[in-house]
Order: structure tokens, then C-alpha cells, then sequence
């Protein structure tokens, strides 16, 4: 009975949380107040319009019947117990003093007068309509109208008894309570199907959000139909297609860091281990040790460049803070001059117009530096390294043996070699770094052939004011 109580508690407690509950509860409430409103307002106006009705009919055989006394007050014995059971009234004449009279002189029949009456005896105008009572208690509705016999004024008193008009009122509120009952209940079931139908989508998403949240397996999920849940759905599939491709990245770059760090390292654990047996065997022939020593300064400078180049393509974006105008030219001529050092045989030959772009300078730099460095690299001794700054974007060629049909499609790829390339030194992050940063300021990067043969990078980024912010 416990565990009962435990699953209703927790039932109820789930249906006051939902937002499907709330939304029905709401509907349900609004349905409710609004059909009660309208049954009330359509009953009074229905009961204003019956007396209304019977005022003006009541008024009428007042009138007609005041024209009789007035010319005659004998005519009142003409008004006979039949005429008056075929009219179904009760008459009775009031004089401005209030005196009273009835036409068939019968007690039971005399209606209870009200200062209604004895106004309009003594001001002889207008009329009057209310509900009153009869001596022996019974409900009326009685009108009075003012006339004259014989230069003495009197209200002609006129009552028809309620009983069959509030029996046809107390029908009409049944009949509308019962109508509105039914529509406060259809308006329930409707409200909670339609709920049904517009949180269904969301529930079988949350469903669906939640499986992957316990399986950590992201997999599209069906769309059904073309409703905005659907496209809900659609734009969560879209949603889950960059986080597949995004972790399909990251699990590719863990494999391939993995894959790159295990040569320094082993290479490292080698030359160090091997030091370390040497402090006891002294086997190693003089030079020896000091040689091994420079392999692993030169390794750990390997493993160090590669890092950083690790952490620079593990940035998605750059932050937009760090981007303000910067000079362009002055960022190339650094990374020349950096390069001449590299390869101090080689020729140069740059021309740069001014330009300013919105960007990180030291991002900038650290990508242009590696596009030189990639043309060092690959270019013959007394080669020249050609760079070009104007309306076409920077333009980096050099004569070295160029870029084969079969490598271009991948140059940009992280950690790819190409066979002329896999003896020469680098992380093979460089030209991934490249164009990580240039995409990520909003430009475009391309790879050729030089019409010289050798390789060509072309960069373009967008060009602003030296002042635009």
C-alpha cells in the first residue's frame, strides 16, 4: 500500500510539474469560467426578456381595461371570474388615498400594494411593473397604470402569477447548465488530446535527448510529419550532425596526436634511459654522451613545437574581443624576416601595398610565418621566395618541386604528409594551423601550382579601415 501511495504521490507530482498539465489545467479553467459566464448571461437576459415580455402584455389589458373604468366604474362588473381566468389576472383598483378594491370582491385575490401603486394613483402618469406577493403568499408580477373616474384619480392594479413563467426560467437554467456541463466536458477531452498531440513530439525528444545522455551514442532521430516539433526535430538532427562531426575531429586529432607523440617520446625514453645505464657501465666512447644529450634538447624542442601547435588547433574560434584592425603588411614583413633567418641562401622577393584587417595579430603572424617557413622548406638552394600583398589577397610561391595533383585535395589536412615531405622536419600541423586561422577570421585560403612549378598559397581576408572598429 506504501509503494502505492509512493507511485500516486509521485504521479501527481509529475502531472503539477508538466508543462502539459498546466497547459490543460489552464484550458480547462478558461473553458470553464467562460461557459459559466456565458450560461449566466444567457439566463438573465433570457429572464429580463420574459418579464419584459409579460410587462408589455400586462400593461396592455391594464390599459384597455382603465379606458372601460374610466368612462363607467360600473364596467367593473362586467369584468367577469371567466374573462379574468381567460386572461389569467388579478384586478384591483387603487384610489390615491389607498383605498383598495377588488373587481370580484374575492380576499384570497387582493395582491399586496406597494408605494409603487399609490404614487402613480396620485401622479396620474407613467406606469409600473414588479414582482410581488398575493394575500395567501403566491409570487405576481403586477403592473399599475394611472386613470380617472368621475374626477377621482386611481391606479388600476393588474397581477398575473409567476408560477408558470419561473417554471419555464428554472427549464431554460437546467437546460443550459446540462449544455454547458457538456461543453465544459468536451472542451476538456478535446484540450487534453491536443495537448497530447503538441507535447508527444517534445516528450519523445526528451526521450530521445535523455537515451543519448545515458548511452553517450549520438545517433539522428526520426522527424514525423512537417508541424514545428518537426522542425524542432530537424534542427536538433542538424544540431547532432555537428556534434558528430565535431567529436569525429576530436577523436581524430586525440588519434593522430597520440600517433605523432609516440615517436618523440619513445625516442626520448630511449636516449634518456640509455644515459641513465651509462652513469654505471660508463660504455659509452667519449662524444658520445654529449651528442645524445643534443638529440634529446632537439626532440623536447620537437615535442614543444608540436604541442603548441596542438593547442593553437584546439581553439574552435577566435575570441571576438581579439579582433581589431591590424596591420596587415607590417604582420608580413615580420614573418619575412623571420623566414630570412630560416633560410639565409635564399632570395626574397616582396611586394606589399598597404592593408588592414580585422584579426589577432599574433594569430595572424604565427600563420603567415608557417606559409613562409613551408616555402623555406621545399625551395632550392639560391631559390626565391616570391610574396605579393594586393587586390588579389596575399600571394605565396616558391620554386621548389611544387604540389602533386594527388596531395592537393589533403595539404590542409592535420598531420598530412606528402612523400616528398616525410624526411623533412615539422609536426605537419603547420598548414592545418594556416587554415584553422584564416577561416577562423572570416577569409579563405587556396593551394596550387605556381606558373614557375613550384607551390602557390593564395589568402584572402576581408579588408577594412585602419579606424573601423
Amino acid at each position: 500500500m506504501q509503494r502505492v501511495r509512493e507511485v500516486l504521490a509521485l504521479y501527481v507530482h509529475k502531472m503539477r510539474t508538466s508543462l502539459q498539465f498546466r497547459l490543460v489545467i489552464l484550458a480547462m479553467a478558461t473553458i470553464c469560467l467562460g461557459t459559466v459566464a456565458s450560461t449566466m448571461s444567457t439566463y438573465q437576459a433570457a429572464r429580463v426578456s420574459f418579464f419584459d415580455e409579460l410587462d408589455v402584455e400586462l400593461i396592455a389589458i391594464a390599459d384597455q381595461t382603465a379606458q372601460q373604468l374610466g368612462v363607467d366604474m360600473t364596467a367593473a362588473a362586467i369584468v367577469s371570474a371567466d374573462s379574468l381566468r381567460a386572461e389569467n389576472v388579478v384586478i384591483m383598483v387603487v384610489q390615491a388615498n389607498k383605498n383598495e378594491m377588488t373587481m370580484l370582491g374575492e380576499p384570497n385575490n387582493t395582491l399586496l400594494i406597494s408605494p409603487s401603486e399609490i404614487a402613480i394613483a396620485r401622479v396620474q402618469t407613467g406606469s409600473s411593473a414588479r414582482n410581488g406577493l398575493r394575500a395567501d403568499g403566491a409570487q405576481f408580477r403586477i403592473v399599475a397604470v394611472p386613470f380617472r373616474a368621475e374626477g377621482k384619480p386611481y391606479a388600476l392594479v393588474l397581477g398575473r402569477e409567476l408560477a408558470p413563467t419561473m417554471a419555464s426560467l428554472s427549464k431554460l437554467s437546467a437546460l443550459q447548465w446540462l449544455i454547458g456541463l457538456a461543453i465544459i466536458l468536451l472542451g476538456s477531452v478535446t484540450t487534453y488530446f491536443l495537448a497530447r498531440a503538441v507535447f508527444n513530439p517534445i516528450a519523445r525528444l526528451t526521450a530521445d535527448v535523455s537515451e543519448m545522455t545515458t548511452t553517450d551514442e549520438l545517433a539522428p532521430i526520426e522527424v514525423h510529419g512537417g508541424s514545428e516539433a518537426a522542425a524542432l526535430e530537424r534542427s536538433f538532427n542538424a544540431l547532432i550532425g555537428s556534434l558528430m562531426t565535431s567529436r569525429d575531429r576530436q577523436n581524430r586529432l586525440i588519434a593522430d596526436a597520440s600517433h605523432e607523440l609516440r615517436t618523440p617520446l619513445t625516442s626520448l625514453r630511449t636516449n634518456i634511459e640509455l644515459l641513465i645505464a651509462d652513469e654505471n657501465a660508463q660504455m659509452l666512447p667519449e662524444g658520445a654522451r654529449r651528442d645524445i644529450l643534443r638529440d634529446v634538447a632537439a626532440q623536447l624542442g620537437e615535442f614543444t613545437s608540436l604541442v603548441g601547435d596542438l593547442v593553437a588547433l584546439s581553439r574552435d574560434t577566435v575570441p571576438a574581443a581579439t579582433l581589431v584592425p591590424v596591420d596587415f603588411e607590417a604582420i608580413i614583413l615580420r614573418a619575412v624576416e623571420r623566414a630570412k633567418r630560416r633560410g639565409p641562401g635564399l632570395n626574397f622577393a616582396v611586394n606589399l601595398q598597404p592593408m588592414y584587417v580585422m584579426g589577432d595579430s599574433s594569430l595572424l603572424e604565427r600563420a603567415m610565418t608557417n606559409l613562409l617557413d613551408n616555402a623555406v622548406k621545399f625551395s632550392p638552394e639560391s631559390g626565391t621566395v616570391t610574396v605579393d600583398l594586393g587586390e588579389n589577397g596575399l600571394v605565396i610561391t616558391d620554386e621548389g618541386p611544387g604540389i602533386s595533383d594527388a596531395d592537393l585535395p589533403h595539404i590542409f589536412e592535420r598531420f598530412y604528409r606528402s612523400d616528398i615531405s616525410r624526411n623533412t622536419p615539422g609536426t605537419g600541423l603547420g598548414l592545418s594551423i594556416v587554415a584553422h586561422t584564416v577561416a577562423s577570421h572570416s577569409g579563405s585560403v587556396e593551394a596550387g601550382r605556381a606558373p614557375s612549378g613550384g607551390a602557390q598559397f593564395v589568402v584572402r581576408l576581408p579588408e577594412v579601415e585602419p579606424g573601423e572598429d
